[in-house]
């Protein structure tokens, strides 16, 4: 057997990370050591798997190299040898002694399937994590040409991970996740914002015909509660073949409620009065605002789930169906743009992550208008 630890020497229990993945990481890797044609046991994994260079290594090493003869390897360490040379081509801190560790962290090699599952429940869990950042990412990411196509690319590629999760780890009954969601954040510049949803509102009170072709457009839509409740006064005065001006607008207001919060009757006339541009291109603005924002807030969710070690696989593929808020503003986003994604021209089977996107978006997604 390799040398055993020499004074000064490096050692990896000392330097590694506490996290109880590591320990079983050794324990796998050990109990392959012990018995190579365990490895014929081990399934859903690769060297990725491991959250360290040196245990990608070995396991590369381990699951490539031609498996010794058993008889052979109780005998003598020439495949012992072998692995560790191989390993340290990719990794130069492995030594014999740490070999030896994990040989003797593991005296049951016939456990090594159930320590296989425990590494690719916790990769599961790093790659839905790493997939959640990187559409976070693309919402602030102000150097993008095309924001929107560029998130919902992201969107659609942690789809897929959260589908490869649920073939692999099927969800058992619906548990979610145990982990607090976080709060919708806010507005990346709220100013700009409220300044364009007010011109929105004032060019819908001047244009009511144009506001049937934006009815893609929600209250939800818009980031403050007067604002969702005023264009709800306007959808309703149209509904109804009723006038619509500011002063009408301001009765239906008063008529809801909205001016309890302490909203002035004259800020509010003189809001509507100003009109400029189309309602259609306001609309428009207003809907990416919610659509980049619904994308932020469900990677969030997801992140914080994927971030938190007590969820299993199992909640963490529920706690995704947070992918359907996008989802439901992303089919309005496409009525109002006027574009269907490639993946949605083709017939293709229907996904435990994307419940089907014609779910209305007021049940589906948090309301933004009470920031």
């Amino acid at each position: 057997m390799p040398h055993a630890p020499e004074p000064g020497e490096d050692d990896f229990d000392v330097i590694a990370p506490p996290q109880p993945m590591f320990h079983v990481e050794q324990a796998l890797l050990g109990a392959l050591l012990l018995d190579p044609h365990r490895a014929d046991d081990v399934i859903g994994i690769a060297a990725d798997s491991f959250s360290t260079a040196a245990h990608a290594a070995l396991y590369a090493a381990i699951t490539t190299l031609p498996r010794p003869d058993p008889a052979e390897h109780a005998k003598n360490t020439k495949w012992l040898d072998r692995v560790l040379a191989t390993a340290r081509e990719q990794a130069r801190e492995l030594t014999a002694s740490y070999l030896h560790t994990l040989i003797q962290v593991c005296p049951w090699p016939s456990h090594a399937p159930a320590y296989a599952r425990m590494v690719e429940a916790e990769h599961a869990r790093h790659r839905l994590q790493t997939a959640a950042e990187r559409l976070i990412h693309t919402v602030h990411d102000v150097t993008l040409p095309h924001p929107v196509q560029t998130m919902l690319t992201e969107a659609d590629a942690l789809t897929v991970v959260v589908n490869d999760i649920a073939h692999r780890f099927p969800p058992r009954a619906g548990v979610l996740p145990r982990t607090k969601a976080p709060p919708s954040p806010a507005a990346p510049d709220p100013a700009e914002a409220i300044e364009e949803e007010q011109i929105l509102l004032a060019t819908a009170t001047a244009h009511p015909a144009d506001i049937d072709a934006v009815r893609w457009l929600l209250p939800d839509d818009l980031t403050l509660p007067l604002h969702a409740g005023l264009w709800q006064c306007l959808t309703t005065l149209t509904r109804r073949n009723e006038p619509v001006a500011p002063v009408t607008v301001l009765w239906e207001a008063q008529q809801r409620g909205l001016l309890d919060a302490g909203s002035e009757p004259g800020e509010v006339l003189r809001m509507l009065a100003k009109p400029a541009g189309s309602v259609e291109h306001w609309s428009a603005r207003a809907l990416q605002r919610s659509l980049l924002a619904t994308a932020e807030h469900t990677g969030r969710r997801i992140e914080a789930y994927a971030g938190d070690p007590a969820n299993t696989p199992f909640q963490l593929v529920v706690g995704a169906r947070a992918l359907a808020d996008i989802a439901a503003v992303r089919t309005r986003w496409q009525h109002a743009t006027g574009t269907t994604p490639l993946q949605q021209r083709r017939a293709a089977p229907t996904t435990r992550a994307s419940p089907p996107t014609t779910t209305a978006a007021h049940a589906t997604r948090p309301t933004r208008a009470t920031r």
